[in-house]
């Protein structure tokens, strides 16, 4: 690991606009609908986005990136936005494994064999598991809250108190009623979550608007509900993924050139100084930490964000 550094978030918190276009692919089990910006030869970056959030995480990213000469691919999860199941007998499965098999799929279909990827929350996760996993696909990798690889043996293992109310939804998830709630009060819910993980971030109602359009998908409460169940140990994933997670479960070491991010006004997972998951990077890493923001980095601080991507292309 590099010498901690630090990063100022962007200071604006109006609103800005909406993708104004996004295009659709199949890809794998999916048709995916995802931002496609800037120059079609440019050194490519895939965003990925968390939950409870979508695209509009990196609306102010995208464009810093593409004047810098990339082509920027930001696609919406599956379950989010206007990505589809192509089959309505697939299972609708959140495992952490599927939801990166995804995003190679993508690249496979939009013919990109290596790219920047980047991401926070389950974006992160996603970004980590190609790192790890496949490296010849990921030329460099910007990583908020560091190495997220889940390992279910872990995961049963209790939190602090405090760290065990951050997660106060996965919990509520695991009950009927949970998701009962998820499903009526999808955007109540959110809004909640986004108050309580970015504790400094003023937010007004049209940025919310603009992402909570996401969560209507048909799929949303089904993928959402399994991913936290599973993480859990109390959902079953697919016996076809059995082998990755396995390999996921032993926690690989990360090759590529990172740089890893934390906010320090995050509000569900502290800022560190890197140092306790600094064994699971071999390569040259960069841990920042961006004052000022909390758990959606990119669209709280833009302008950190996008200069850790084009910093880590460099590395």
């Amino acid at each position: 690991m590099s010498g901690l550094s630090t990063a100022q978030p962007s200071s604006t918190q109006k609103t800005v606009s909406a993708f104004s276009t996004l295009k659709q692919i199949n890809a794998g089990l999916l048709n995916v609908g995802y931002v496609d910006a800037g120059p079609s030869h440019g050194k490519v970056v895939i965003l990925l986005h968390g939950w409870p959030y979508d695209i509009h995480s990196f609306v102010d990213v995208v464009p810093i990136l593409t004047s810098a000469g990339y082509r920027v691919i930001v696609p919406h999860l599956r379950g989010h936005g206007t990505t589809r199941f192509l089959s309505d007998s697939t299972v609708r499965n959140g495992q952490q494994s599927v939801v990166a098999l995804d995003i190679i799929a993508l690249m496979d279909a939009l013919k990109i064999d290596k790219a920047i990827l980047a991401g926070y929350d389950w974006g992160a996760r996603t970004a980590d598991i190609i790192a790890a996993l496949w490296p010849d696909r990921c030329k460099a990798l910007v990583s908020v809250n560091g190495y997220l690889i889940n390992n279910l043996e872990r995961n049963k293992q209790p939190l602090p108190a405090r760290a065990e109310w951050g997660w106060w939804y996965q919990y509520y998830f695991a009950t009927e009623r949970g998701r009962a709630g998820l499903d009526a009060n999808r955007a109540d819910l959110a809004k909640l979550i986004w108050k309580f993980n970015s504790p400094k971030w003023n937010f007004d109602d049209a940025t919310f608007a603009r992402t909570a359009k996401s969560f209507d998908n048909p799929d949303y409460v089904t993928i959402v509900i399994h991913n936290y169940r599973w993480r859990l140990s109390l959902a079953e994933g697919e016996s076809q993924y059995d082998s990755l997670e396995k390999t996921l479960a032993a926690g690989p070491v990360i090759t590529v050139p990172t740089i890893t991010l934390d906010g320090d006004a995050d509000g569900v997972v502290p800022a560190t100084d890197g140092t306790s998951y600094s064994k699971k990077f071999s390569g040259k890493r960069t841990h920042r930490i961006v004052a000022g923001a909390g758990h959606n980095l990119p669209l709280e601080a833009p302008q950190a964000f996008a200069q850790a991507v084009m910093d880590v292309d460099g590395h």
